[in-house]
């Protein structure tokens, strides 16, 4: 890792990441006039080279994009209110057996955001691709509108969630108890969730490449909570970050009471 890396990741663990103003002046308004083509044949398939941190304390993101939520919920409790839909973490990940309460944070890659997705945690990457509930996907462009126009998270416009093609990322790792999951959304009309590495149970490295989603689109990082470690929240809601550079959850071991006593 070079020097500036160093200094980059030091200064990303100690503050928050880039506001959303501040990324939409320096990264966006210089090319938000240029043409679709152009974007879309150009500027959207860029993966710019980044340096990749070892560091067992931190969950990095896995996409580029700003957090749209980030909340601890039960496997049938609503991460989003939709109307007329429960959508739980056992509608996200399609599985109703999945009984884990669990740390989700939602980041939504915009248009200009690199769709390259990164590994969080080191482990063992498996994954399964879903359908979409629909004939279509359903658009996800009314939450991009309020990100870059409003400046706001959008409390509405959702329905994306429930419906479209998705590819859920499971992650074990040694060092920690149980799995974490990666969920990977498509945008409207584009069913193009591209793994890297089609051989399941692949070890990974944290902040390696393993896939890629065509334009609007979105990832939550899934976290079952542990009876040995606690994980906290690093950035706040509507901010942007960078894949694999920075920390969205601190972990940290529960102090075990038992041995505590002894010591005393």
């Amino acid at each position: 890792m070079h020097v500036a890396g160093v200094r980059r990741y030091f200064a990303r663990s100690l503050s928050v990441a880039q506001d959303l103003q501040d990324w939409i002046d320096t990264d966006v308004q210089e090319i938000r006039d240029k043409p679709l083509t152009w974007l879309s044949h150009r500027h959207f398939f860029r993966d710019p080279p980044r340096p990749m941190f070892s560091d067992p304390s931190l969950f990095f993101s896995p996409a580029d994009g700003v957090i749209l939520y980030q909340r601890i919920v039960d496997p049938d409790e609503p991460i989003v209110e939709l109307k007329g839909l429960n959508y739980s973490l056992r509608e996200a990940l399609r599985d109703a057996s999945f009984t884990r309460r669990s740390l989700v944070i939602g980041v939504f890659m915009t248009f200009y955001d690199v769709h390259v997705n990164r590994v969080p945690y080191a482990g063992r990457l498996s994954y399964r691709a879903l359908d979409p509930i629909d004939t279509y996907n359903h658009p996800m462009l009314e939450v991009e509108q309020s990100l870059l126009d409003d400046l706001r998270v959008p409390a509405n416009g959702s329905g994306y969630l429930h419906h479209n093609q998705r590819v859920v990322n499971q992650v074990s790792s040694v060092g920690l108890d149980h799995p974490y999951y990666v969920l990977q959304l498509a945008d409207y009309d584009v069913d193009c969730i591209t793994p890297f590495e089609l051989k399941q149970n692949q070890p990974v490295m944290q902040g390696e490449r393993f896939s890629m989603i065509r334009f609007g689109s979105q990832v939550d990082l899934i976290i079952p909570l542990s009876d040995r470690h606690d994980f906290a929240t690093l950035q706040k809601t509507g901010v942007h970050v960078e894949a694999g550079l920075d920390p969205l959850v601190r972990i940290t071991a529960k102090c075990d009471s038992t041995v505590a006593d002894e010591r005393n």
